[in-house]
């Protein structure tokens, strides 16, 4: 097994610098880093991470192995990955392998290495680790325990692998638990989306017409901030309720197809294939801008911009502009990857220390269930959840209140 394969190891310092700001940052993560030097939890065991590879999932990185885990590491975006951060690593005597825009045999050669050592559990971000290790390298299975699986993308490909019965392993949905999607997926990437694309256009979004297509909690979040910049906020959902739901928070609503002539802004955050497609791109104002916050890139179909383009020119830093037939120029930025990791920092430190610690103590917890769960998807129990959740209240310096034994009884009663 190589140990690792990095593009320059003298980016160390920068990279641990990053890590160390984010710990500061990150209350309880720092604490159950705390807590597994003492107990160990993963001595002995593999540990395979599959994730957007910056300082923060560096540092969760760095607490599993703080738990007694050999921990091999990749990035899930070769757009995403900080060769800075991963640099650092390697010092600290992780097995990484990863670099910043790496080409698509690149970053199936680096999935490959980090399973290469036969890990015990998976840390996983999309579902290409769990998709690799059930495909082209199925001799490591029987090594599995089970894993994590950080995004509603992810979630998605393991639910549909556990309804044809092919999941060898369990796998805990984090993006499903609480202090996950209602925080990380919703404020998160609210704000990281519209960072991203503030820096990246050097544009207002006050007064212009944004279109959010996809109202899950990424939808929601990116439209709220939205909202809270002066923009004028169009939904597109295929889900009557959560269309529904965006007509009674205040947001217009109605078909990609109508809404593709109005927007200025598009905004892809749906998990699914061609939602923006040719036969918007005709339609879209001179100047319009559309990126992508689902996972993969595959929201915005590319092949049917280039083929419709005439022109195609840089205009800016992470901004690829297209000349149409009739003179109009339409905007890709980030080339249709995550936009809030491709042009920026992704979440805040303070959100996803609630993530990565929901990751870490369901690893722990999947490591010692797996036997009693079974080859399918589950929930985050109730308690990691409601843990991770006080952890973050401590951290405020809030106190809430308990139920009386009294109240207790009276919730549990039938009878008046």
């Amino acid at each position: 097994m190589m140990k690792s394969a990095i593009r320059d190891i003298k980016l160390a310092p920068i990279g641990r610098q990053k890590i160390e700001w984010v710990r500061k940052n990150m209350p309880i993560l720092r604490g159950l880093e705390e807590e597994f030097i003492k107990t160990k939890p993963f001595a002995g065991k593999k540990v395979s991470i599959s994730l957007h590879l910056e300082a923060k999932s560096a540092y969760l990185a760095k607490v599993i192995a703080a738990g007694g885990a050999e921990v091999a590491v990749t990035g899930s975006n070769s757009l995403s990955t900080q060769d800075d951060v991963v640099a650092a690593l390697v010092e600290d005597g992780l097995n990484v392998y990863a670099w910043y825009n790496s080409t698509r045999e690149e970053y199936l050669q680096h999935l490959n290495q980090t399973v290469d050592f036969g890990p015990n559990i998976i840390i996983d971000d999309g579902g290409d680790l769990v998709q690799l290790l059930h495909t082209e390298r199925k001799e490591l299975l029987p090594n599995v325990l089970g894993g994590c699986e950080e995004t509603t993308t992810g979630v998605l490909r393991n639910k549909a692998m556990e309804r044809e019965g092919c999941l060898k392993f369990p796998m805990v949905a984090i993006n499903d638990g609480y202090c996950k999607h209602l925080f990380d997926n919703r404020y998160g990437t609210g704000q990281s989306t519209w960072d991203a694309i503030n820096a990246t256009t050097n544009l207002i979004a006050g007064g212009k017409d944004a279109v959010v297509i996809g109202y899950g909690w990424c939808g929601k979040g990116i439209a709220m901030r939205a909202k809270g910049l002066g923009a004028s906020v169009i939904v597109c959902e295929i889900d009557p309720i959560k269309a529904m739901e965006a007509v009674m928070d205040g947001f217009k609503v109605m078909k990609m197809s109508v809404a593709a002539k109005i927007g200025d802004i598009f905004i892809t955050a749906t998990g699914c294939n061609d939602v923006i497609t040719g036969e918007h791109y005709k339609v879209m104002k001179d100047g319009a801008i559309f990126c992508n916050a689902g996972h993969f890139n595959i929201e915005i179909n590319v092949d049917d911009l280039e083929k419709l383009a005439v022109e195609k020119k840089e205009q800016r830093e992470n901004i690829m502009g297209y000349k149409m037939s009739d003179g109009r120029w339409l905007n890709l930025l980030c080339e249709a990857a995550l936009v809030n990791i491709a042009a920026g920092n992704g979440h805040a430190a303070e959100i996803m220390d609630m993530s990565f610690s929901l990751q870490a103590l369901c690893a722990s917890y999947i490591m010692n269930n797996y036997k009693k769960v079974g080859s399918r998807v589950i929930d985050v129990p109730q308690e990691i959840d409601e843990r991770v959740a006080r952890l973050k209240l401590r951290a405020w310096g809030i106190e809430i209140d308990s139920l009386t034994n009294e109240q207790e009884k009276y919730l549990n009663s039938w009878a008046e």
